[in-house]
């Protein structure tokens, strides 16, 4: 059974607490917070001051994941907002094994993004460092976005290397799961589904939660 974490990004920010009281009365895992800064990605979300009162409702661990750059100089502030785990992505950090021995210092879990044209091989030797692999299955910036195919190829070779060194390493996909493409996600050896739009804006979120917990 995948891990389900609801992407605010995709929620109705005017109602922004009871979405996030949704959340918690829903079977979600986790909530993902996309922070974009309109250098790295085209598109600009919002930062720690949102995450900070979203902290305050929600009771689920926060997900934050930054596609920003220049990510380590907002690390601490991240987990003073309330980020459980704070992921930056490969392409964004050239000191990258810095960064994410800056990140679990601080006391959260540290991930690593990949956008799709990134080879899961370039985590050759960052892998035994991080608790979580964002693997992106859209082109990173906006939500609502069409799934990737070859991003299941790209889990299997993941899920090989980290089965290979008997890590303890959970392969986040993120964009375009859907409760029809979400097993063959699954299947392919995917750990955390992270869903935006198949959660906020469907006519009942708490069963789009639960039909993705199911399969």
């Amino acid at each position: 059974m995948a891990l389900i974490a609801p992407s605010l990004l995709a929620a109705d920010f005017l109602k922004l607490q009871a979405e996030c009281e949704m959340v918690n009365n829903s079977a979600a895992d986790w909530l993902h917070l996309d922070v974009m800064d309109g250098m790295f990605v085209p598109n600009i979300s919002f930062g720690p001051m949102v995450i900070e009162f979203v902290r305050k409702i929600v009771n689920k661990p926060c997900d934050v994941h930054l596609m920003i750059e220049q990510p380590a100089r907002y690390a601490e502030q991240f987990k003073n907002a309330g980020a459980d785990h704070l992921t930056i992505h490969i392409e964004a950090c050239p000191m990258l094994h810095q960064d994410i021995t800056q990140i679990k210092s601080l006391g959260m879990k540290a991930g690593v993004a990949v956008n799709p044209h990134t080879p899961v091989s370039l985590l050759s030797d960052i892998l035994h460092e991080v608790s979580i692999v964002n693997l992106m299955s859209v082109n990173p910036g906006f939500g609502g976005q069409k799934f990737i195919t070859y991003t299941l190829e790209k889990i299997r070779q993941l899920k090989q290397m980290i089965r290979e060194r008997n890590l303890d390493v959970l392969i986040e996909i993120d964009g375009g799961v859907t409760v029809e493409n979400a097993k063959e996600i699954i299947d392919a050896g995917a750990d955390v589904l992270v869903a935006g739009s198949t959660v906020f804006r469907a006519s009942d979120p708490i069963a789009a939660v639960e039909k993705l917990k199911a399969l």
